[in-house]
């Protein structure tokens, strides 16, 4: 039997027994060291550890088997090793903490069928490698959730439909509440962190005991610990303030639009503006982005404040699509839809188009002064802007910008002023404008009304 030495810096942490091929010798043996550093192997005398499933800055997980179970129970074992700056005072003071975080966790989990049930939490201090020292480490041993997280899922099978996204929200949602409601803050939610075991069920994962241990001497009760995933943490988590339930939100709106579009939260938000630019590579329920959208705000107290009413805003009637019970490991399809425009949105692409339409105009008749080739090319430059228009590749600033130009260029350039001067220029774009903004209401307040009556 193959067992893996968890010390960090071990050479060769693999470790070949022959004699524990025997399940009675496996069940009945006394401690087995590692061949390399000395390493004790069979952690809290029980478990043992087969396979390195991941490893990040402040430990490592493993697979293992716990020895004293009928049928050797699969377990995750997690194992934290605190920084080496410490002092004597700060590590018992972090060891304290995170028994406490480690009995908290184990009361949720019991509570809660999505998060894993801790098992067991135990220091274990070994000589160190280095002559004389001695390392200290600690191990919190969880259920096993055979399956993928999100982050796999994503890599495997391409973007998340819409209707996989909504499913995932509406659990992980339901699981926040349950988590928020104990008055506690995840503070690290991303794709890697939501795993869906073999029968679809999700679950949430790494509840934030190692992060809370590792700010242990200078964190205060509800602020950030400075651990998070970059991308996904939220303006007053990366301050180190206080943390609150909308923290967690943020955090998985954000995984929402990286299941979405694919693409990393850093290519998504545009630090310029200090938003998310994301809406244009997707096509979802407008509803649906107007929620995400609220959960992503800057300011913590402009989003939702509980996972609750989120939920509520996701069961509004007639906002979104029925959701089907999903298959596991199968990709949809994302249903299209068109993005819906607010009124000043509207009157304002409107105005785009009038002043635009006749600037387009007067250059195109002082150019090719014949009606019957100038109208059907002004009408297919117009009609071309009006496109990017309603798929949002030009919007607001944008569409200044373009008029700006376009007018420039027009008053800079004699031979596209026809026999017009610049006032007559540019009163009859303005006034094009405004028939144009007319015309636009008086259409809507039509549609409005056809569609009370109807």
């Amino acid at each position: 039997m193959e067992v893996y030495c968890t010390r960090p810096r071990c050479p060769r942490p693999k470790n070949h027994f022959a004699d524990l091929d025997d399940v009675t010798t496996l069940r009945t043996t006394q401690q087995k060291y590692c061949t390399t550093c000395g390493m004790p192997l069979l952690l809290d005398g029980r478990y043992v550890p087969i396979k390195l499933l991941g490893k990040g800055g402040f430990g490592a997980a493993f697979l293992a088997r716990d020895r004293r179970i009928p049928g050797m129970r699969e377990c995750v074992v997690k194992q934290f090793q605190p920084a080496g700056n410490l002092s004597a005072t700060q590590l018992q003071l972090a060891q304290q903490l995170f028994e406490r975080e480690a009995e908290v966790l184990s009361q949720i989990g019991n509570e809660h069928e999505q998060i894993p049930d801790l098992f067991a939490f135990f220091p274990v201090a070994v000589n160190s490698l280095q002559p004389g020292q001695q390392d200290q480490f600690f191990y919190l041993v969880q259920e096993y959730i055979d399956g993928l997280n999100l982050e796999e899922e994503l890599m495997q099978n391409g973007k998340f439909s819409e209707q996989q996204v909504v499913e995932v929200l509406s659990e992980i949602l339901k699981v926040l509440q349950f988590v928020h409601d104990r008055r506690i803050i995840h503070r690290d939610i991303k794709p890697s962190n939501i795993m869906r075991r073999r029968d679809g069920k999700l679950f949430l994962l790494d509840f934030g005991a190692v992060k809370q241990v590792t700010n242990a001497p200078s964190a205060g009760a509800g602020s950030s610990t400075g651990i998070y995933s970059m991308g996904f943490a939220p303006p007053e988590q990366m301050a180190g303030n206080q943390v609150f339930p909308s923290t967690d939100l943020y955090a998985l709106a954000v995984t929402m639009l990286n299941l979405l579009t694919g693409q990393e939260a850093n290519q998504l938000f545009d630090a310029y503006s200090n938003q998310w630019k994301w809406r244009s590579q997707v096509s979802i329920n407008p509803r649906l982005a107007d929620i995400l959208d609220k959960m992503l705000l800057p300011a913590a107290n402009q989003r939702f404040q509980s996972a609750n009413e989120v939920l509520t805003a996701l069961n509004e009637p007639s906002t979104l699509p029925v959701i089907p019970k999903p298959q596991p490991q199968i990709q949809s399809q994302a249903t299209p839809s068109q993005p819906t425009f607010a009124t000043w949105e509207l009157l304002g692409g409107a105005a785009f188009s009038g002043f635009e339409g006749a600037l387009i105009a007067i250059a195109l008749f002082s150019l090719l002064p014949e009606v019957i080739i100038t109208l059907p090319v002004a009408a297919l430059i117009l009609g071309i802007l009006i496109f990017a228009q309603t798929r949002r590749w030009i919007e607001k600033f944008d569409l200044l910008i373009i008029s700006g130009i376009t007018f420039a260029i027009i008053v800079f350039t004699p031979w596209f002023q026809g026999n017009l001067g610049v006032p007559e220029i540019a009163l009859f774009a303005v006034a094009s404008a405004l028939v144009t903004i007319a015309v636009t209401a008086i259409f809507r307040l039509i549609y409005k009304l056809l569609s009370l009556i109807f």
